[in-house]
């Protein structure tokens, strides 16, 4: 059904397309008004199939897994680098690079569900601390990479921190959704 969402969307332009090609001076009105009748219910279609997939108990609960999960990896490599002392340099860097990216996009690509399983508040305030936790992270790059290594380790501190909060607000809204 999806896809049929597409063919239309892009019948409709390629309608539009040819009404308006035909002749120079004069535009086929008809001929344009339905092709953007049918880009338009192309895209509801697609919009309408889309929510549906994404309200889907498969999806919420792959996603659920996903937020819960990642998080939990992104506390764990924060918490190693810091008792193990890579607070510094390449090292660090590598740690980042190899370790936490791949769970900040594990987060970031499941975390549309975290409306649909929590509500908008509760989705504003986890993303609020994970966004802070991932700009702390890029913080920390940064200032690694041009030798601030104090500062690197601060910030370290100040992602960790956020993102400890982050999963304990997920805990929570889990917790009371299963009550």
């Amino acid at each position: 059904m999806k896809n049929l969402g597409y063919y239309l969307v892009a019948l409709g332009f390629l309608g539009g397309a040819y009404a308006t090609s035909l002749d120079v001076e004069n535009v086929n009105w008809t001929l344009f008004a339905s092709s953007v009748a049918a880009a338009l219910v192309g895209l509801g279609i697609y919009k309408q199939q889309v929510h549906t997939l994404a309200r889907s108990e498969s999806v919420l609960e792959i996603n659920r897994a996903e937020l819960r999960e990642s998080i939990a990896n992104i506390v764990t490599v924060l918490s190693e680098i810091e008792k193990e002392g890579m607070t510094r340099g390449a090292v660090l860097r590598d740690r980042i690079d190899l370790k936490l990216r791949e769970e900040l996009r594990r987060f970031a690509d499941a975390r549309k569900s975290m409306v649909h399983l929590f509500g908008l508040q509760t989705y504003a305030d986890i993303m609020s601390n994970f966004a802070a936790g991932e700009r702390y992270i890029n913080r920390v790059w940064s200032a690694s990479a041009d030798g601030y290594d104090e500062e690197a380790e601060d910030y370290l501190k100040r992602a960790a921190s956020q993102f400890e909060e982050a999963k304990q607000q997920l805990l929570e809204a889990a917790e009371a959704i299963t009550e």
